[in-house]
C-alpha cells in the first residue's frame, strides 16, 4: 500500500507575513496566493508544478532563518532565472553546475531564509 502521493505544501517561517507575501507573490512571481489567512499564520501559493504548494507561516519568537532544510523550486534556467532575480534585487549565489545531472543555485527572501532553484544542467 502506497501511503503518499506526493507532497502536498512545504512552509517556511517569516517574521513578517505581509512583506513576505509581496516578495513571493511579485519578486518570485508566484503570483496570487491560493489561500491567504494571515489571521491564522498561513499564505499558500501555488509552485507552477506538480511538486506542491509553498507556504508561508508566521515566525514562532525566537525565530532565525531557516538556512537547514531547503525549499528547491523547479527552473528550465537556472542562470536566467539568477540573473532575473538580481536584477529583482534578490541576493543570490553563483551558479553550480554539475555537467549532465544539475545546475542550481541558492538564492534569499528579504529574511535571510535560504532557498534554491534548480534546472538541467548542459551535458558533459
Amino acid at each position: 500500500m502506497q501511503l503518499f502521493n506526493g507532497i502536498n505544501v512545504v512552509s517556511i517561517a517569516v517574521p513578517d507575513l505581509a512583506r513576505a507575501r509581496e516578495f513571493y507573490r511579485d519578486v518570485l512571481g508566484l503570483g496570487a496566493p491560493v489561500y491567504d489567512l494571515p489571521e491564522a499564520g498561513w499564505i499558500e501559493f501555488g509552485t507552477g508544478g506538480a511538486g506542491g504548494n509553498l507556504a508561508l507561516t508566521a515566525a514562532e519568537p525566537g525565530w532565525a532563518p531557516a538556512t537547514g532544510t531547503t525549499i528547491v523550486l523547479d527552473t528550465a534556467d537556472c542562470h536566467a532565472a539568477c540573473a532575473e532575480l538580481r536584477a529583482r534585487g534578490v541576493r543570490c549565489d553563483d551558479t553550480v553546475v554539475f555537467p549532465g545531472f544539475v545546475t542550481w543555485c541558492s538564492f534569499y527572501d528579504p529574511f535571510g531564509n535560504r532557498l534554491q532553484m534548480a534546472g538541467p544542467a548542459p551535458e558533459e
